[in-house]
């Protein structure tokens, strides 16, 4: 008569056990990895900012926090740290390449040039210079990268 009570126990142990793992995989279910179609990953690199990022992607800092909820400090994060970045803008990979009709010279730049060298060389503004290669930064130049000369 006494092993009634522990019957019963163990049923009902077996049975919260059960729920618990019925509540574990909807728990697990419902922090799904994020797919391609909802965004990307990003690679921290040496000397980049969470601002700096957000800003390449065309999206909030916030938006990036939202997404990845491990980073806790946005002024803390290392090189080689994974981010997802949420689905916005993505820029090409490559600038596209001006139309070389009006192309007087293509000039491959080394290291230690700026566009008011390359122009005062060339006889052309620095601005049109940046007009023509889709520049909108004109510190933003860097070595070996080839630029047409209008």
């Amino acid at each position: 008569m006494k092993l009634a009570p522990i019957v019963r126990s163990k049923k009902m142990f077996v049975v919260l056990l059960l729920l618990l793992a019925l509540l574990a995989g909807s728990v697990a279910t419902s922090y799904a990895a994020p797919t391609e179609s909802q965004g990307h990953y990003h690679v921290v690199g040496y000397g980049e900012t969470l601002s700096g990022i957000a800003y390449h992607y065309g999206v909030s800092v916030q938006a990036i926090l939202q997404a990845n909820p491990r980073v806790y400090n946005p002024h803390l994060i290392f090189a080689g740290m994974s981010l997802f970045i949420p689905k916005a803008y993505i820029p090409p990979a490559y600038p596209p390449a001006p139309p070389t009709s009006y192309c007087r010279f293509h000039h491959y730049v080394t290291y230690g040039q700026n566009l008011i060298n390359i122009g005062y060389y060339y006889g052309v503004s620095p601005y049109a210079i940046a007009q023509a290669n889709f520049i909108y930064n004109l510190n933003r130049i860097y070595a070996g990268q080839y630029l047409c000369i209008p």
